[in-house]
């Protein structure tokens, strides 16, 4: 099987050659597995470890510092960085409409159009990996927007002014209702797996009741999903957290792949999780960040990493992959034994 000939086997939930395997990693991380590989060359790497998906390219404009130290994107996101040995980590601060008084507020502010995001290369990058599984975007429909809102600010508006959250959380879907669908003609429907973003769930529980969801992120997850069904893809949701209770309500508005199955939340184990799940819903993700990936030997972390490809991947429906972005705390051995361990 080619790499997109495997990855698309498991979305119809069927047996491919090998578990597919996806990779992300933070750009400190990146650097510290360079050092450690010895070059910089990350199609070299994907390649060394047998990773069938691609992510597709459409930069963003630049952040701005709008005081020391503190950086604004151009959704109005803002965030400082820490010191790492590798480099430097975002940390999320309050947003830019975190202090918002009224409506007004949320009405003037410089709201980003989706002409601002860089597609030129796209047809190019397809060419490029025409033999693996192409996924695009970053859509987020309510925890970016919490994040410009600040967090506090945003589940006080859910109760007390729900036109607020409304008002936010369709800023961001029209936005990349539209991303998508451009990037889509681009490619001429080339797109495989197309990411929307929510965290739904702490370790300990949820963040927000069923009715919450249902009211302000249903709505918006359903049309993203309808888009991208649209356009020949299959969605692929990310929460992390203790979201068991969520996922029928998310097979329900239409997501194919669950991300990142976080380990660590008893509720989110793969055995449980594939015996109530599995036929109506694929996984990806699920290796570890916490605890496994940087306090683990190699050997312990392929055994784990055989694990997860035999019990999600029975049948199809899993792509291997870590249970979050690569942290740079990981040993760069250890990222090399997650591929190593897959069967």
């Amino acid at each position: 099987m080619t790499s997109r000939e495997r990855v698309l086997a498991a979305l119809r939930h069927e047996q491919p050659d090998r578990t597919p395997r996806e990779f992300w990693a933070e750009p400190p991380t990146m650097r510290r597995l360079f050092d450690y590989v010895g070059h910089t060359d990350k199609d070299k790497l994907l390649e060394a470890f047998g990773v069938d998906v691609r992510h597709l390219e459409a930069p963003a404009p630049a952040e701005r510092e709008v005081s020391s130290g503190l950086f604004q994107n151009f959704w109005g996101e803002r965030y400082i960085y820490n010191k790492t040995p590798w480099g430097p980590m975002r940390e999320d601060a309050k947003g830019a409409l975190a202090e918002a008084s009224s409506f007004a507020d949320l009405e003037s502010f410089p709201w980003p159009s989706p002409d601002c995001l860089d597609r030129s290369q796209l047809k190019a990058q397809c060419a490029r990996y025409e033999n693996h599984a192409l996924l695009y975007g970053f859509a987020d429909i309510w925890q970016r927007a919490a994040l410009v809102r600040g967090w506090e600010g945003m589940f006080m508006d859910m109760a007390e002014q729900p036109e607020w959250a409304h008002f936010l959380s369709r800023k961001f879907t029209d936005f990349y209702l539209e991303d998508y669908t451009r990037a889509a003609e681009i490619t001429n429907g080339r797109i495989d797996l197309y990411l929307v973003i929510s965290d739904l769930g702490t370790q300990r529980g949820p963040l927000i009741s069923t009715g919450m969801f249902r009211e302000f992120i249903a709505p918006y997850l359903k049309q993203m999903t309808a888009l991208i069904h649209s356009l020949g893809g299959k969605a692929l949701y990310h929460s992390c957290g203790t979201i068991r209770l969520f996922i029928p309500e998310l097979i329900e508005c239409g997501v194919d792949v669950l991300d990142p199955i976080q380990p660590t939340c008893i509720e989110m184990q793969p055995e449980s999780l594939k015996r109530e799940f599995g036929d109506k819903l694929c996984f990806h993700g699920g290796i570890d960040m916490q605890n496994l990936l940087p306090k683990a030997t190699p050997a312990e972390v392929e055994a784990e990493v055989r694990r997860y490809c035999e019990v999600l991947g029975k049948g199809g429906g899993y792509i291997l992959g870590p249970a979050h972005l690569f942290q740079p705390d990981v040993p760069p051995e250890n990222v090399l034994a997650v591929y190593r361990g897959a069967v």
